[in-house]
């Protein structure tokens, strides 16, 4: 086997390993679901931080960092992430622990296509046929999932949003994956701290009331949150775009299955539609993907 085969299986299996982590995510959540929704966003925040500071010094990169936080054009793109992905995360985390996970599953399928429409709408790029269809698929389940729950499926469509706005902002930040989430969770983990203090003192904090099990999840909300993030940009310096595309659909798979099969969340005739016309929207999506794509060499880390 040669290097860029070797690369190329080590990247696949980080992505699996990535998108696998986010798509059993809520079975850790569930396991906190006593907490509150911003306790257990701001110990994310707070813990991640810890695990990401030790992985940025044992890199070397602290200056970096530093860079980063001096640059204005960078600080200006990364606090501007920083509050989608918080958004993005108290929201996720409220659909989990709140028995809403086929609303973030749709939200996370239909969230490549919401990119293609800020390509569109903010880039100047042009829609393929089928990429179109794609498109007017993925509208058309919104709008039976709206008109059978009498309201939008305002969760999936924040999802879509807030995590398509994010990795729009990502791209024209000029910093690497890891530098930015660090300086993201940096920013956030003053507000996270102040309400964990404020939470400790004031006596309402899970942390504080939950037995011993409750403690050592809440600790873990660190690595994770983190090692998740570092698989994923192991994966992406290793695999073509194209095949990172592809393994994005892991992650709203598995919250699907976990949401129906295990969670027994109810999947009636209104959400099946909604589901079906997603589906169709995904498999135009990447069939037209899979015809224009190029082979990209992987790139050695």
């Amino acid at each position: 086997m040669n290097d860029t085969s070797r690369e190329r299986r080590l990247g696949l299996g980080y992505g699996l390993a990535a998108y696998g982590a986010w798509g059993v995510f809520p079975i850790y959540l569930k396991a906190v679901k006593t907490v509150p929704v911003v306790e257990v966003l701001c110990h994310r925040v707070v813990w991640a931080l810890a695990v990401l500071v030790v992985v940025i010094a044992v890199r070397g990169e602290m200056r970096a960092v530093t860079a980063a936080l001096r640059n204005r054009r960078a600080l200006l793109v990364l606090s501007a992430s920083t509050v989608l992905i918080a958004i993005n995360w108290l929201v996720y985390i409220f659909s989990v622990t709140h028995s809403r996970m086929l609303e973030s599953s749709l939200g996370y399928y239909i969230n490549p296509l919401v990119s293609v429409l800020f390509g569109i709408v903010l880039l100047g790029e042009r829609l393929e046929p089928l990429t179109k269809a794609a498109v007017v698929a993925a509208a058309a389940g919104v709008a039976w999932l709206a008109i059978h729950l009498g309201q939008l499926p305002w969760i999936s469509l924040v999802l879509a949003f807030s995590f398509g706005l994010y990795g729009l902002l990502r791209k024209i930040a000029p910093v690497g994956a890891l530098i930015g989430l660090t300086v993201e969770t940096l920013l956030l983990a003053p507000l996270a701290a102040a309400y964990l203090g404020w939470a400790m003192s004031s006596g309402r904090s899970g942390f504080l009331i939950g037995g011993p099990a409750i403690k050592v999840l809440l600790l873990l909300a660190g690595p994770v949150t983190a090692v998740p993030l570092l698989c994923f940009a192991a994966a992406a310096r290793r695999l073509p775009l194209s095949t990172m595309g592809f393994l994005q659909y892991v992650s709203p798979t598995l919250q699907f299955l976990l949401a129906v099969a295990v969670y027994a969340e109810p999947f009636d005739r209104g959400r099946a539609g909604a589901f079906a016309c997603i589906w169709a929207a995904v498999a135009l999506f990447a069939f037209d993907s899979a015809r224009r794509r190029v082979p990209e060499p992987a790139v050695d880390a």
